[in-house]
Protein backbone atom coordinates (compact mmCIF):
# COMPACT_ATOMS: atom_id res chain seq x y z
CA UNK A 1 0.00 0.00 0.00
CA UNK A 2 2.59 2.39 0.48
CA UNK A 3 4.04 1.94 -3.30
CA UNK A 4 0.70 1.99 -4.61
CA UNK A 5 0.65 5.31 -6.38
CA UNK A 6 4.08 4.20 -8.10
CA UNK A 7 3.66 0.67 -8.64
CA UNK A 8 -0.27 1.82 -10.48
CA UNK A 9 2.42 4.29 -12.71
CA UNK A 10 4.67 1.94 -13.41
CA UNK A 11 2.01 -0.56 -14.59
CA UNK A 12 -0.14 2.07 -16.65
CA UNK A 13 3.26 2.31 -18.27
CA UNK A 14 4.03 -1.44 -18.93
CA UNK A 15 0.54 -1.57 -20.10
CA UNK A 16 0.81 1.36 -22.78
CA UNK A 17 4.52 -0.32 -23.85
CA UNK A 18 2.69 -3.47 -24.78
CA UNK A 19 -0.17 -1.35 -26.95
CA UNK A 20 2.72 -0.15 -28.41
CA UNK A 21 3.51 -3.33 -30.02
CA UNK A 22 0.01 -4.12 -30.99
CA UNK A 23 -1.64 -3.03 -34.69
CA UNK A 24 -4.77 -2.07 -33.33
CA UNK A 25 -5.12 1.60 -32.02
CA UNK A 26 -8.81 2.52 -32.64
CA UNK A 27 -9.36 2.51 -28.96
CA UNK A 28 -6.09 3.97 -27.65
CA UNK A 29 -7.84 6.91 -25.86
CA UNK A 30 -10.39 5.36 -24.33
CA UNK A 31 -8.23 3.15 -22.45
CA UNK A 32 -5.61 5.75 -21.76
CA UNK A 33 -8.37 7.50 -20.02
CA UNK A 34 -9.88 4.62 -18.10
CA UNK A 35 -5.98 3.63 -16.88
CA UNK A 36 -5.28 7.28 -15.95
CA UNK A 37 -8.34 7.69 -14.19
CA UNK A 38 -7.59 4.02 -12.26
CA UNK A 39 -4.80 5.86 -11.31
CA UNK A 40 -5.84 8.89 -9.76
CA UNK A 41 -8.27 6.41 -7.65
CA UNK A 42 -5.10 4.56 -6.83
CA UNK A 43 -2.90 7.43 -5.52
CA UNK A 44 -6.28 8.84 -3.62
CA UNK A 45 -6.50 4.89 -2.23
CA UNK A 46 -2.68 5.44 -0.57
CA UNK A 47 -3.00 8.82 0.38
CA UNK A 48 -2.40 7.75 4.47
CA UNK A 49 0.19 5.36 4.18
CA UNK A 50 3.27 6.63 6.26
CA UNK A 51 6.07 4.20 6.64
CA UNK A 52 9.81 4.00 5.03
CA UNK A 53 11.83 2.27 2.69
CA UNK A 54 14.55 1.26 1.36
CA UNK A 55 17.06 1.52 4.27
CA UNK A 56 15.24 4.95 5.05
CA UNK A 57 16.22 6.49 1.37
CA UNK A 58 12.01 6.39 0.48
CA UNK A 59 9.80 8.11 2.73
CA UNK A 60 6.14 8.10 2.31
CA UNK A 61 4.15 10.47 4.71
CA UNK A 62 1.42 12.82 4.47
CA UNK A 63 3.43 15.23 2.82
CA UNK A 64 4.62 13.38 -0.12
CA UNK A 65 1.43 11.74 -0.72
CA UNK A 66 -0.48 15.13 -1.07
CA UNK A 67 2.13 16.15 -3.93
CA UNK A 68 1.57 12.43 -5.45
CA UNK A 69 -2.11 13.33 -5.55
CA UNK A 70 -1.57 16.63 -7.32
CA UNK A 71 0.60 14.79 -10.09
CA UNK A 72 -1.46 12.38 -10.66
CA UNK A 73 -4.39 14.72 -11.05
CA UNK A 74 -2.03 16.53 -13.29
CA UNK A 75 -1.34 13.47 -15.70
CA UNK A 76 -4.81 12.71 -15.61
CA UNK A 77 -6.20 16.08 -16.91
CA UNK A 78 -3.46 15.93 -19.36
CA UNK A 79 -4.57 12.47 -20.44
CA UNK A 80 -7.71 13.47 -20.76
CA UNK A 81 -7.04 16.54 -22.55
CA UNK A 82 -4.85 14.66 -25.53
CA UNK A 83 -7.56 13.90 -28.22
CA UNK A 84 -6.02 14.65 -31.35
CA UNK A 85 -4.20 12.42 -33.32
CA UNK A 86 -2.77 15.44 -35.45
CA UNK A 87 -0.31 16.55 -32.37
CA UNK A 88 1.11 13.26 -32.55
CA UNK A 89 1.47 10.73 -35.16
CA UNK A 90 -0.77 7.88 -35.28
CA UNK A 91 2.34 4.89 -35.15
CA UNK A 92 3.98 6.78 -31.94
CA UNK A 93 1.16 6.94 -29.40
CA UNK A 94 1.41 4.48 -27.00
CA UNK A 95 5.38 5.25 -27.02
CA UNK A 96 4.31 8.65 -26.34
CA UNK A 97 1.75 7.72 -23.85
CA UNK A 98 4.61 5.22 -22.32
CA UNK A 99 6.99 8.10 -21.61
CA UNK A 100 4.52 10.62 -19.84
CA UNK A 101 3.62 7.98 -17.60
CA UNK A 102 7.26 6.97 -16.88
CA UNK A 103 7.98 10.44 -16.19
CA UNK A 104 4.77 10.75 -13.89
CA UNK A 105 6.19 7.46 -11.90
CA UNK A 106 9.57 9.57 -11.79
CA UNK A 107 8.24 12.64 -10.61
CA UNK A 108 6.10 10.90 -7.74
CA UNK A 109 9.20 9.11 -6.30
CA UNK A 110 10.61 12.07 -6.24
CA UNK A 111 8.13 13.29 -3.54
CA UNK A 112 9.19 10.72 -1.40
CA UNK A 113 12.88 10.76 -2.10
CA UNK A 114 15.05 11.63 1.23
CA UNK A 115 18.39 10.61 0.23
CA UNK A 116 20.60 12.28 -2.34
CA UNK A 117 21.38 9.24 -4.68
CA UNK A 118 17.40 8.53 -4.69
CA UNK A 119 16.87 12.14 -5.62
CA UNK A 120 19.04 11.99 -8.81
CA UNK A 121 17.86 8.94 -9.92
CA UNK A 122 13.79 9.80 -9.83
CA UNK A 123 15.03 13.09 -11.32
CA UNK A 124 16.55 11.20 -14.08
CA UNK A 125 13.74 9.18 -14.73
CA UNK A 126 11.60 12.00 -15.29
CA UNK A 127 13.96 14.14 -17.54
CA UNK A 128 14.58 11.27 -19.85
CA UNK A 129 11.26 10.67 -20.52
CA UNK A 130 10.79 13.81 -21.23
CA UNK A 131 13.82 14.29 -23.59
CA UNK A 132 12.33 11.54 -25.31
CA UNK A 133 8.49 12.98 -25.85
CA UNK A 134 9.30 16.93 -26.72
CA UNK A 135 10.67 15.44 -30.39
CA UNK A 136 7.36 13.68 -30.96
CA UNK A 137 5.69 17.07 -32.86
CA UNK A 138 4.12 15.92 -36.26
CA UNK A 139 4.33 18.93 -37.04
CA UNK A 140 7.10 22.14 -37.44
CA UNK A 141 10.02 19.86 -37.07
CA UNK A 142 13.05 22.81 -36.77
CA UNK A 143 11.50 23.93 -33.74
CA UNK A 144 10.74 20.74 -32.45
CA UNK A 145 14.29 19.49 -32.96
CA UNK A 146 15.35 22.93 -31.51
CA UNK A 147 13.35 22.58 -28.78
CA UNK A 148 14.25 18.85 -28.01
CA UNK A 149 17.63 19.71 -28.22
CA UNK A 150 18.07 22.80 -25.63
CA UNK A 151 15.78 20.80 -23.31
CA UNK A 152 18.11 17.92 -23.58
CA UNK A 153 21.51 20.36 -23.44
CA UNK A 154 19.83 22.67 -20.49
CA UNK A 155 18.61 19.28 -18.37
CA UNK A 156 21.79 18.00 -18.51
CA UNK A 157 23.70 21.10 -17.64
CA UNK A 158 21.36 21.77 -14.56
CA UNK A 159 21.61 17.90 -13.54
CA UNK A 160 25.63 18.24 -12.96
CA UNK A 161 25.78 21.79 -11.20
CA UNK A 162 22.71 20.20 -8.77
CA UNK A 163 25.24 17.45 -8.25
CA UNK A 164 28.17 18.91 -7.80
CA UNK A 165 26.02 20.70 -4.81
CA UNK A 166 25.45 17.25 -3.35
CA UNK A 167 28.69 16.56 -3.64
CA UNK A 168 29.47 19.60 -1.01
CA UNK A 169 26.35 18.39 1.02
CA UNK A 170 28.13 15.01 1.61
CA UNK A 171 31.62 16.18 2.18
CA UNK A 172 30.41 17.97 5.20
CA UNK A 173 27.76 15.44 6.39
CA UNK A 174 29.43 12.28 5.35
CA UNK A 175 26.10 10.74 4.16
CA UNK A 176 23.56 11.03 1.43
CA UNK A 177 20.86 10.90 3.59
CA UNK A 178 18.47 14.25 4.44
CA UNK A 179 18.52 13.52 8.26
CA UNK A 180 22.43 12.68 8.55
CA UNK A 181 22.71 16.11 6.28
CA UNK A 182 19.90 18.31 9.06
CA UNK A 183 22.26 17.39 11.88
CA UNK A 184 25.43 18.30 10.19
CA UNK A 185 24.18 21.46 8.25
CA UNK A 186 23.85 23.98 10.79
CA UNK A 187 27.48 24.42 11.74
CA UNK A 188 28.11 25.02 7.69
CA UNK A 189 24.89 27.15 6.66
CA UNK A 190 26.57 30.78 7.93
CA UNK A 191 29.67 29.93 6.34
CA UNK A 192 29.86 29.94 2.10
CA UNK A 193 30.38 26.33 1.63
CA UNK A 194 26.82 26.03 3.39
CA UNK A 195 25.19 28.12 1.20
CA UNK A 196 26.90 27.12 -2.24
CA UNK A 197 26.16 23.31 -1.34
CA UNK A 198 22.39 24.22 -0.85
CA UNK A 199 21.97 27.02 -4.05
CA UNK A 200 23.88 24.15 -6.45
CA UNK A 201 21.63 21.55 -5.03
CA UNK A 202 18.18 23.39 -5.49
CA UNK A 203 19.74 24.04 -9.24
CA UNK A 204 17.84 21.07 -10.73
CA UNK A 205 14.67 21.61 -8.81
CA UNK A 206 15.18 25.96 -10.44
CA UNK A 207 15.62 24.33 -13.88
CA UNK A 208 12.49 22.65 -13.55
CA UNK A 209 10.56 25.45 -12.27
CA UNK A 210 12.47 27.65 -14.89
CA UNK A 211 13.35 29.91 -12.41
CA UNK A 212 15.78 32.73 -13.06
CA UNK A 213 18.60 32.14 -14.15
CA UNK A 214 17.48 28.68 -15.68
CA UNK A 215 14.72 29.87 -17.28
CA UNK A 216 16.12 30.10 -21.07
CA UNK A 217 14.61 27.10 -22.44
CA UNK A 218 11.30 27.19 -20.96
CA UNK A 219 9.89 29.53 -24.29
CA UNK A 220 11.48 27.46 -26.93
CA UNK A 221 10.70 24.43 -25.65
CA UNK A 222 6.68 25.94 -24.66
CA UNK A 223 6.88 27.01 -28.52
CA UNK A 224 8.39 23.58 -30.32
CA UNK A 225 6.70 20.97 -28.54
CA UNK A 226 3.31 20.03 -29.07
CA UNK A 227 0.25 21.80 -26.86
CA UNK A 228 -0.31 18.73 -24.86
CA UNK A 229 3.22 17.75 -24.61
CA UNK A 230 3.65 21.46 -23.42
CA UNK A 231 1.11 21.34 -21.04
CA UNK A 232 2.55 18.45 -19.24
CA UNK A 233 6.46 19.92 -19.08
CA UNK A 234 4.18 23.61 -18.06
CA UNK A 235 2.02 21.83 -14.95
CA UNK A 236 3.02 18.35 -13.14
CA UNK A 237 7.07 18.55 -12.93
CA UNK A 238 6.53 22.01 -11.41
CA UNK A 239 4.69 19.92 -8.46
CA UNK A 240 7.76 17.49 -7.55
CA UNK A 241 10.29 20.31 -8.04
CA UNK A 242 8.64 22.16 -5.34
CA UNK A 243 8.32 19.38 -3.00
CA UNK A 244 11.96 18.74 -2.91
CA UNK A 245 12.80 22.33 -2.64
CA UNK A 246 10.79 22.62 0.18
CA UNK A 247 12.34 19.55 1.55
CA UNK A 248 15.82 20.77 0.98
CA UNK A 249 15.25 24.64 2.06
CA UNK A 250 13.64 22.69 5.37
CA UNK A 251 17.03 21.04 5.85
CA UNK A 252 18.17 25.13 7.14
CA UNK A 253 16.86 25.30 10.90
CA UNK A 254 17.05 28.82 10.50
CA UNK A 255 17.39 31.33 7.08
CA UNK A 256 20.97 32.76 7.07
CA UNK A 257 21.33 36.11 5.68
CA UNK A 258 23.18 35.20 2.78
CA UNK A 259 21.18 32.70 1.98
CA UNK A 260 17.66 34.35 2.48
CA UNK A 261 19.42 37.40 0.02
CA UNK A 262 20.26 35.05 -2.68
CA UNK A 263 17.12 33.46 -2.98
CA UNK A 264 15.17 37.15 -2.65
CA UNK A 265 17.37 38.35 -5.60
CA UNK A 266 16.26 35.23 -7.47
CA UNK A 267 12.88 35.70 -6.69
CA UNK A 268 12.57 38.74 -7.78
CA UNK A 269 14.69 38.87 -11.08
CA UNK A 270 12.29 35.71 -12.16
CA UNK A 271 9.56 37.78 -11.56
CA UNK A 272 10.08 40.83 -12.82
CA UNK A 273 11.97 39.55 -16.38
CA UNK A 274 9.22 36.99 -16.43
CA UNK A 275 6.26 39.57 -16.39
CA UNK A 276 8.06 42.61 -18.32
CA UNK A 277 8.97 39.95 -21.45
CA UNK A 278 5.79 38.61 -21.27
CA UNK A 279 4.24 42.01 -22.22
CA UNK A 280 6.10 41.78 -25.72
CA UNK A 281 5.21 38.12 -26.59
CA UNK A 282 1.97 37.03 -29.34
CA UNK A 283 2.74 33.22 -29.37
CA UNK A 284 0.24 32.27 -26.37
CA UNK A 285 2.65 29.61 -25.45
CA UNK A 286 5.44 31.66 -25.25
CA UNK A 287 3.56 34.25 -23.06
CA UNK A 288 2.65 31.32 -20.74
CA UNK A 289 6.18 29.91 -20.73
CA UNK A 290 7.57 33.63 -19.66
CA UNK A 291 4.16 33.85 -17.30
CA UNK A 292 5.67 30.61 -15.96
CA UNK A 293 9.11 31.94 -14.88
CA UNK A 294 7.52 34.89 -13.31
CA UNK A 295 5.19 32.44 -10.96
CA UNK A 296 8.41 30.26 -10.12
CA UNK A 297 9.02 34.00 -8.51
CA UNK A 298 6.25 33.77 -6.76
CA UNK A 299 6.35 30.72 -5.17
CA UNK A 300 9.97 30.94 -3.66
CA UNK A 301 8.25 33.62 -1.25
CA UNK A 302 6.97 30.25 0.47
CA UNK A 303 10.31 28.56 -0.02
CA UNK A 304 12.26 31.89 1.77
CA UNK A 305 9.85 31.91 4.77
CA UNK A 306 11.36 28.80 5.45
CA UNK A 307 8.21 27.77 8.19
CA UNK A 308 5.05 25.75 8.23
CA UNK A 309 2.65 28.83 7.09
CA UNK A 310 5.27 29.57 3.70
CA UNK A 311 5.61 25.82 2.77
CA UNK A 312 1.54 25.42 3.13
CA UNK A 313 1.33 28.46 0.94
CA UNK A 314 3.59 27.25 -1.91
CA UNK A 315 1.95 23.78 -1.27
CA UNK A 316 -1.56 26.01 -1.85
CA UNK A 317 0.00 28.11 -5.08
CA UNK A 318 1.66 24.94 -6.41
CA UNK A 319 -2.21 23.41 -6.57
CA UNK A 320 -4.31 26.06 -8.13
CA UNK A 321 -1.36 27.19 -10.77
CA UNK A 322 -1.96 23.47 -11.56
CA UNK A 323 -5.45 24.52 -12.21
CA UNK A 324 -4.89 27.61 -13.78
CA UNK A 325 -2.59 26.69 -16.21
CA UNK A 326 -4.26 23.28 -17.41
CA UNK A 327 -7.42 25.89 -18.23
CA UNK A 328 -4.83 27.95 -20.17
CA UNK A 329 -3.94 25.00 -22.16
CA UNK A 330 -6.60 23.13 -22.86
CA UNK A 331 -7.69 26.26 -24.38
CA UNK A 332 -5.10 26.04 -26.94
CA UNK A 333 -5.18 22.52 -27.61
CA UNK A 334 -9.52 22.89 -28.38
CA UNK A 335 -8.77 25.79 -30.69
CA UNK A 336 -5.69 23.99 -32.55
CA UNK A 337 -7.05 20.46 -33.11
CA UNK A 338 -4.75 20.23 -35.89
CA UNK A 339 -1.43 20.98 -33.51
CA UNK A 340 -0.49 24.29 -34.55
CA UNK A 341 0.41 26.85 -32.17
CA UNK A 342 -2.10 29.71 -30.75
CA UNK A 343 -0.92 33.26 -31.52
CA UNK A 344 -2.83 36.05 -29.44
CA UNK A 345 -4.52 37.52 -32.93
CA UNK A 346 -6.24 34.07 -33.50
CA UNK A 347 -8.33 34.41 -29.73
CA UNK A 348 -10.32 37.19 -31.57
CA UNK A 349 -14.09 36.84 -30.67
CA UNK A 350 -13.53 33.55 -29.33
CA UNK A 351 -16.23 34.47 -26.96
CA UNK A 352 -18.33 34.00 -30.12
CA UNK A 353 -17.04 31.11 -31.52
CA UNK A 354 -17.41 29.36 -28.23
CA UNK A 355 -18.24 30.84 -24.86
CA UNK A 356 -17.19 28.34 -22.73
CA UNK A 357 -13.85 28.45 -23.90
CA UNK A 358 -13.75 32.36 -23.61
CA UNK A 359 -14.97 31.72 -19.99
CA UNK A 360 -12.73 29.61 -19.07
CA UNK A 361 -9.67 31.26 -20.70
CA UNK A 362 -11.09 34.39 -18.69
CA UNK A 363 -10.99 32.72 -15.52
CA UNK A 364 -7.93 31.40 -15.75
CA UNK A 365 -6.25 34.46 -16.57
CA UNK A 366 -7.93 36.14 -13.95
CA UNK A 367 -6.37 34.27 -11.82
CA UNK A 368 -3.32 34.04 -12.85
CA UNK A 369 -3.10 37.86 -12.76
CA UNK A 370 -4.29 37.73 -8.94
CA UNK A 371 -7.71 39.12 -9.06
CA UNK A 372 -10.58 38.03 -6.72
CA UNK A 373 -12.30 35.66 -5.81
CA UNK A 374 -9.96 33.24 -8.14
CA UNK A 375 -7.92 31.09 -6.51
CA UNK A 376 -4.48 33.12 -7.64
CA UNK A 377 -5.31 36.12 -5.95
CA UNK A 378 -5.80 34.05 -2.66
CA UNK A 379 -2.56 31.61 -3.14
CA UNK A 380 -0.63 34.99 -4.06
CA UNK A 381 -1.72 36.33 -0.88
CA UNK A 382 -1.06 33.47 1.38
CA UNK A 383 2.26 33.66 -0.20
CA UNK A 384 2.96 37.59 0.86
CA UNK A 385 1.36 37.35 4.64
CA UNK A 386 4.10 34.45 4.96
CA UNK A 387 7.07 35.78 3.52
CA UNK A 388 5.31 39.63 5.25
CA UNK A 389 5.72 38.16 8.09
CA UNK A 390 9.21 36.75 8.28
CA UNK A 391 9.94 40.47 7.47
CA UNK A 392 10.91 40.19 3.81
CA UNK A 393 8.87 43.78 2.71
CA UNK A 394 10.91 44.46 -0.15
CA UNK A 395 10.32 40.91 -1.95
CA UNK A 396 6.45 41.40 -1.52
CA UNK A 397 6.21 45.08 -2.42
CA UNK A 398 8.34 43.54 -5.96
CA UNK A 399 6.20 40.31 -5.83
CA UNK A 400 3.16 43.39 -5.24
CA UNK A 401 4.52 45.79 -8.70
CA UNK A 402 5.09 42.94 -10.87
CA UNK A 403 1.52 41.53 -10.12
CA UNK A 404 -0.04 44.71 -11.38
CA UNK A 405 2.36 44.42 -14.36
CA UNK A 406 1.29 40.90 -15.08
CA UNK A 407 -2.43 42.17 -15.84
CA UNK A 408 -1.46 43.79 -18.77
CA UNK A 409 -1.26 40.87 -20.62
CA UNK A 410 -3.31 38.01 -18.85
CA UNK A 411 -5.91 40.82 -19.67
CA UNK A 412 -5.34 41.40 -22.99
CA UNK A 413 -5.94 37.43 -23.60
CA UNK A 414 -9.72 38.42 -22.92
CA UNK A 415 -9.79 41.59 -24.24
CA UNK A 416 -9.39 39.75 -27.52
CA UNK A 417 -11.63 37.19 -26.56
CA UNK A 418 -14.76 39.24 -25.75
CA UNK A 419 -14.13 43.05 -27.99
CA UNK A 420 -12.49 41.95 -31.14
CA UNK A 421 -14.74 40.50 -34.66
CA UNK A 422 -13.79 36.64 -35.20
CA UNK A 423 -13.27 37.56 -38.37
CA UNK A 424 -14.88 34.59 -39.89
CA UNK A 425 -13.18 32.18 -38.05
CA UNK A 426 -15.10 28.81 -37.78
CA UNK A 427 -17.35 28.11 -34.52
CA UNK A 428 -15.47 25.83 -32.18
CA UNK A 429 -17.90 22.23 -31.30
CA UNK A 430 -17.13 20.69 -27.88
CA UNK A 431 -17.79 17.11 -26.88
CA UNK A 432 -19.39 16.34 -23.85
CA UNK A 433 -16.11 15.18 -22.03
CA UNK A 434 -14.42 18.45 -23.49
CA UNK A 435 -17.39 20.83 -21.58
CA UNK A 436 -17.41 18.61 -18.28
CA UNK A 437 -13.00 19.36 -18.20
CA UNK A 438 -14.00 22.99 -18.91
CA UNK A 439 -16.30 23.39 -16.17
CA UNK A 440 -14.51 21.14 -13.88
CA UNK A 441 -11.38 23.55 -14.05
CA UNK A 442 -13.95 27.10 -13.54
CA UNK A 443 -14.70 24.96 -10.62
CA UNK A 444 -11.65 24.25 -8.68
CA UNK A 445 -10.07 27.85 -9.41
CA UNK A 446 -13.21 29.75 -8.08
CA UNK A 447 -13.48 27.00 -5.50
CA UNK A 448 -9.55 27.31 -4.15
CA UNK A 449 -10.10 31.00 -3.99
CA UNK A 450 -13.79 31.06 -2.21
CA UNK A 451 -13.09 28.17 0.20
CA UNK A 452 -9.11 28.20 0.64
CA UNK A 453 -8.90 26.87 4.30
CA UNK A 454 -10.05 23.34 4.43
CA UNK A 455 -7.05 22.80 2.10
CA UNK A 456 -4.83 25.35 3.35
CA UNK A 457 -4.90 23.31 6.92
CA UNK A 458 -4.28 20.08 5.14
CA UNK A 459 -1.04 21.05 3.59
CA UNK A 460 0.01 23.08 6.63
CA UNK A 461 -0.88 19.49 8.87
CA UNK A 462 1.43 17.79 6.09
CA UNK A 463 4.63 19.42 7.76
Amino acid sequence: MLLLPELSMLLLSVVFLFLSLADRKESLFFWARAMALAGLVMTLAGVAGEGELFSGAYRVDLFSQIFKVLISVGFCYVVFMFGSEDEVDRRYLPDYLMFLTFSTLGLMMLASAVELISIVISLEISSFSLYAVVPLRKSQTKLQLEAAVKYLFFGAVSTGVMLFGMGYLYAMAGSTFLADIVRTLPAFISQPIGILALILTMTGFFFKLSLFPLHFWAPDIYEGASNTTTTFIATVPKIAAVALLVRIAMLAPSVSPPLANILIILAALSMTMGNLVGLIQRDVKRLLAYSGIAHAGYLMLGVISLNSDGGASAIYYIAIYLFMNLACFYVIILMSRSGENVMVDDLAGLSRRSPLLALTLAVSAFSLAGIPPTGGFTGKFFLFVSAFQEGYLTIVIIGAVNTVISIFYYLNLVRMSYSREPESRPTIALHFHEKALCYTLIFMILYMGLVPFGLLDIFQSAF
